[in-house]
């Protein structure tokens, strides 16, 4: 609402109008009228003035929202995707070894291969996990050593949250080189304690071969009995480059695959004969 000063005109249109309680006349002089403009107050009311509306800013202001909601929806997709704990020694008691460790032990049921390369989405980071229980190979053991392993993991048998990748398959060419093989390069020494069932670990130099290319390549290896069987794990790192896996294009801040990895196992071995 705004107010205007005392307009003369305007209170001699008002006695106009049927004020019949005025006691000037509408056509006395304007000094008549302005000695009794206090007894009677004259407002004007008026519209508020037009704002003009700024539909630019609305519009950026829905696309700023829009694309907010996009990120924390895409960050908690990545979040809240199941991811598989690293491949490791059973956490329960083991029980007491059985039988001579001297021998071939060979791969069996509860074994387990893959690899785990970091993920990124809209700025958000998991780990891509495959796994496969295609594992076969052997461990020969003598005088406190470990004097040959190899073993063989079928690459086209990997899947990640249950299926199979085909980025994966192009990336590795499981289809001309469809196993990855790694096979000790040198004895290792195993602790004595091993043999009453402690869990010890060791450092391995090995051969990894992979996509059709061989590398040496040195690793962490835990290891211990548990009954009839013995159990080992590790992690061997793998760069991409190094072993010429290209993998799959990246989007940059929207999503990318690290360019390394780990090899990851889990070997059950039972002793022959």
């Amino acid at each position: 609402m705004t107010t205007r000063p005392f307009n003369a005109d305007r209170l001699r249109a008002m006695y106009a109008g049927g004020r019949g309680d005025a006691t000037v006349d509408r056509h006395a002089p304007m000094a008549d009228s302005e000695a009794i403009a206090p007894r009677y107050p004259v407002f004007l009311v008026s519209s508020a003035p037009v704002r003009r509306r700024h539909w630019w800013r609305w519009i950026i202001g829905t696309a700023v929202a829009l694309v907010a909601v996009i990120i924390a929806a895409g960050g908690a997709f990545v979040k809240l995707q199941p991811t598989l704990a690293p491949l490791a020694l059973p956490t329960g008691s083991a029980g007491a070894p059985a039988g001579p460790l001297d021998g071939t032990w060979h791969v069996t049921a509860g074994s387990a291969a893959g690899f785990r390369v970091r993920e990124s989405v809209l700025g958000f980071s998991n780990d891509t996990v495959g796994r496969t229980t295609a594992v076969s190979g052997t461990v020969v053991i003598g005088g406190q050593e470990v004097t040959e392993a190899g073993f063989r993991v079928d690459l086209t048998a990997i899947t990640v949250n249950g299926k199979t990748q085909a980025a994966f398959e192009r990336g590795l060419a499981t289809q001309a080189d469809p196993d990855a093989t790694i096979t000790l390069v040198r004895p290792v020494t195993l602790d004595p304690a091993f043999a009453s069932g402690a869990t010890i670990s060791v450092t391995v130099r090995a051969r990894l071969t992979l996509h059709g290319v061989s590398r040496v390549v040195t690793f962490p290896v835990s290891g211990r009995r548990d009954g009839t069987e013995l159990q080992l794990s590790g992690e061997i790192p793998v760069a991409f480059a190094a072993w010429h896996i290209t993998g799959p294009a990246g989007f940059g801040f929207l999503g990318s695959l690290a360019n390394h990895g780990v090899a990851e196992f889990l070997l059950v071995l039972t002793r022959a004969g």
